[in-house]
């Protein structure tokens, strides 16, 4: 920790966002892992969905005077929210349910500052992918790259095939939209540069 500055814990388990952070030289003195039930809640939409798990996230890893980051990834078409599939038949859904068609990656950011004070944004990104065959989606399934991700895919792995386009940040289709986070936390008071 340098000593000009509090602490910065990161609340995630994601090797993604760890990685993102020191792409741009943020390195957190600290990771978390909270446990948060990411179920979303009966009518509730993908985009607050998102910004609520965020916030649940970094208040569960609250250090006094320390600041405390957490994001979470909601991928969604329409207002069907894609989870982390539990096997490979879910999986195999996603990918169907996503195939030609655009879909909104939702990542929801949170900081807690050292004082309390809590920043929150909410940012979407459109992806679409190409139409895939039966084969494409049978060969993906079984590389098991789909496990433990939102909507069964991570752009930065073999799914990035798929993708044909994307609209808005791409950092944030990867786990957190470095932009924004880097000036969440430099209007915060943390030095990000």
């Amino acid at each position: 920790m340098a000593a000009d500055r509090a602490p910065l814990i990161l609340a995630s388990a994601s090797p993604r966002r760890l990685a993102l952070l020191a792409q741009v030289g943020i390195t957190p003195d600290e990771t978390l892992a909270p446990e948060v039930d990411e179920t979303p809640l009966r009518g509730e939409m993908p985009r607050s969905c998102a910004l609520r798990l965020a916030e649940a996230k970094a208040r569960v890893a609250l250090r006094p005077g320390a600041y405390v980051l957490a994001g979470d990834t909601v991928v969604a078409r329409g207002r069907r929210v894609l989870d982390k599939p539990a096997d490979a038949d879910a999986a195999r859904a996603h990918m169907a349910l996503l195939s030609g068609r655009r879909h909104h990656v939702w990542g929801g950011i949170a900081l807690v500052c050292p004082s309390g004070r809590v920043f929150t944004r909410v940012v979407d990104t459109v992806v679409r992918f190409k139409r895939l065959s039966a084969h494409e989606i049978e060969r993906y399934i079984q590389s098991g790259e789909w496990a433990g991700v939102a909507g069964a895919y991570a752009i930065q792995g073999r799914a990035g095939a798929f993708v044909a386009a994307v609209n808005g940040s791409p950092t944030n289709v990867v786990g957190l939209c470095v932009h924004t986070t880097c000036k969440m936390l430099e209007g915060a008071g943390y030095p990000c540069a």
